[in-house]
């Protein structure tokens, strides 16, 4: 049966697995290409600051444009839209121009998960759904390390590159257009509130904003830190791949690891180790690359888990109705925590503390863990912890039924005429929960 239901999203599968590489060539191209452009370090975190808030924008204005044209045909439009924005940056290499194309390729991209991943809980079941997802993610991160290393082998100084994404992007429509395929449909909307997160489950939240803005700087900043240490481009790639691989690796047994203990020592753990990895990194130059790869797969290993720990915290806590708009929540909570994480570090290196990238990192994965081991002492352990191993890797990816979450938020405005019909005696309210709240 799984065999089957993989058969049948192989055209998908391919698809994004395609998107992943080109997510992953993109952030470290512009990041290389600034430096070489002599883009200021505070320039270049602003304008990698703008992907962040094209994604927030895309998760909450693009899903009604995506129920009104039909997944494949927005698929197609916002693959050329990333496209474009990419070309435009190869053209004219000006920070203002690179933060509006930026603004729309984070626009673009979100919207494309938001189709994908619906896609995927079309076609599997509850048996499954864990399993395909696994696969899936697996495959976007393999997109994203082999983007790195093809990076490696392009000038970054050229449109090369820039050349090499577009073709790339536009290569990843053949299969989806060309397959045979039935539209995801959509279920009614449901909504969480911030504010009842924030009681319910504050680590979660805390957690998901600062390891987004985390993410922001690595990607962001994190080849250009590489640059001023001393680490050649071929290096860089590797030094980005490593961070991507360290969490391939350590995704599912840290997740089956938080199954079967309280997940936030799991979370206090992993946050901790990857302090300790990254005040490592902090103190090793580019005369040692063996050590820094080394140490960048701890780091990654550590630091990649710790979205997905803190949204399966947080689910731990809510009834099942709650939690596909919870995840919309914690996905805004994230989006913001990335759109500060970037320039906050681009600032502190602006002024000479070249360091203070891995200082930064280090001090703020350090505050999850303590406030992690807080926790346990001021509430129990949740009776049955959610079981989401290899599940929301990484904050990029939405549910079908997130959409319509989304779609709510975004919609308040929409004519009542325009709304798909819900019968009132099958829509959904969101039940206070029955679990124990905040101590």
């Amino acid at each position: 049966m799984l065999k089957q239901q993989l058969k049948a999203v192989s055209s998908l599968l391919s698809t994004m697995t395609l998107i992943g590489l080109c997510v992953g060539m993109t952030s470290t191209l512009l990041s290389l290409r600034a430096t070489i452009e002599g883009f200021s370090t505070m320039t270049t975190g602003i304008i990698m600051s703008a992907y962040f808030i094209g994604f927030l924008f895309g998760t909450t204005r693009a899903p009604k444009d995506i129920r009104r044209v039909g997944y494949i045909r927005a698929f197609g439009g916002l693959a050329a839209l990333a496209s474009i924005a990419v070309l435009i940056q190869s053209i004219w290499v000006e920070p203002t121009v690179w933060f509006v194309a930026r603004f729309l390729s984070g626009f673009a991209i979100s919207a494309m998960f938001v189709i994908a991943e619906s896609w995927l809980n079309t076609m599997a079941d509850n048996r499954n759904r864990g399993t395909m997802l696994s696969v899936y993610l697996v495959l976007i991160y393999g997109g994203l390390i082999a983007g790195q290393l093809i990076l490696g082998i392009a000038d970054p100084a050229t449109f090369v590159p820039f050349v090499i994404i577009a073709m790339l992007i536009n290569l990843s429509l053949i299969p989806i257009l060309i397959a045979i395929s039935v539209e995801p449909t959509t279920h009614s909307p449901r909504k969480v509130p911030i504010r009842f997160l924030l009681k319910q489950a504050p680590l979660g939240i805390a957690a998901a904003f600062i390891i987004q803005a985390c993410y922001a700087m690595f990607y962001g900043i994190g080849p250009m830190y590489a640059i001023y240490i001393g680490l050649s481009v071929p290096q860089v790639t590797i030094f980005m791949a490593a961070f991507i691989f360290g969490g391939l690796v350590l995704q599912a047994p840290v997740g089956l690891l938080s199954d079967r203990i309280d997940r936030r020592m799991v979370l206090a753990g992993v946050a901790a180790v990857g302090s300790i990895a990254a005040l490592v990194l902090s103190q090793l130059d580019g005369t040692t690359p063996l050590l820094i790869f080394f140490f960048m797969a701890i780091l990654g290993g550590c630091l990649l888990p710790v979205y997905s720990l803190a949204m399966a915290h947080t689910n731990d806590y809510l009834e099942t109705d709650q939690m596909i708009g919870a995840t919309g929540s914690i996905i805004k909570v994230g989006g913001i925590g990335a759109i500060i994480g970037a320039p906050s570090v681009a600032a502190l290196m602006q002024f000479g503390a070249v360091e203070a990238f891995f200082f930064l990192i280090a001090g703020l994965t350090l505050t999850i863990s303590l406030y992690a081991m807080y926790r346990t002492t001021q509430r129990a352990k949740a009776k049955e912890q959610s079981h989401s191993v290899l599940t929301n890797l990484a904050p990029a990816q939405l549910s079908e039924e997130l959409l319509s979450s989304l779609v709510e938020d975004a919609g308040d405005d929409q004519d009542e005429d325009e709304r798909p019909h819900v019968p009132v005696d099958d829509a959904p309210e969101i039940r206070p929960s029955t679990k124990p709240e905040q101590d």
